[in-house]
């Protein structure tokens, strides 16, 4: 075993996770409220998961290094 374990990122872990090839994913933010004046479409879209590319998927696997 390491002498030296990494802490995860708490707030990281809750809202990202990594997939089976190693791409972060996570959900779009901005559908808790206000949903009355947006449309369908647009909340639809919001719903979808997002993955994420290049140096913010690098710093993000840095923040939860045992997922």
């Amino acid at each position: 075993m390491p002498k030296n374990k990494m802490k995860t990122n708490r707030s990281a872990a809750k809202r990202f996770g990594v997939t089976g090839t190693g791409k972060v994913k996570h959900n779009n933010g901005g559908k808790s409220h206000l949903n009355v004046k947006k449309n369908s479409k647009r909340k639809r879209r919001l719903s979808k998961k997002v993955y994420l590319e290049g140096a913010a998927a690098n710093r993000i696997k840095s923040y939860i290094p045992y997922a």
